[in-house]
């Protein structure tokens, strides 16, 4: 067995490295190009609230129509889907940045609690998807009322 000599900038090395490794690229995916599937897709937040008797999301979609967008409940897994579609404009010579998101998005949410998807309502005003989904009576609180002797 050789003896090595300690160096401290090998160890410094090495730390370098495992951060190198922890905020790779592949870690850090840019937030409107999460999604799943094999294409790229847009991100879309979603808010999720839970009432004693519904579950509530929200989603903005700035631009699309209510037929553009699928929404679909699997047992507890509510699924919607759609495309934001890039305008076509004339002439594009002068365009020094582009801001707005394009392209298909899916989001799954899994839901806290049983629902009954055959009562679920939809609406779409200003461009923000509401999603009322009643729970089930087995879900919903019940109170139960003490008895004294």
């Amino acid at each position: 067995m050789a003896l090595t000599r300690w160096d401290p900038f090998r160890e410094m090395v090495s730390l370098r490295d495992a951060m190198n490794r922890l905020f790779d690229e592949s870690w850090l995916r840019p937030w409107w190009r999460l999604g799943e599937g094999e294409t790229p897709s847009v991100f879309v937040p979603l808010d999720m609230v839970e009432t004693d008797g519904d579950i509530v999301i929200s989603a903005p979609l700035p631009g699309l129509k209510p037929e553009d967008v699928d929404i679909s409940i699997t047992g507890n897994t509510v699924t919607i889907k759609g495309e934001f579609r890039e305008e076509q404009e004339g002439k594009r010579e002068n365009v020094h940045f582009r801001e707005r998101r394009y392209g298909a998005f899916q989001r799954a949410v899994t839901l806290p609690t049983e629902v009954d998807a055959n009562k679920a309502e939809a609406t779409f005003e200003n461009g923000v998807l509401k999603l009322t989904i009643p729970k089930t009576e087995e879900a919903k609180p019940k109170k139960i009322q003490i008895k004294t002797k």
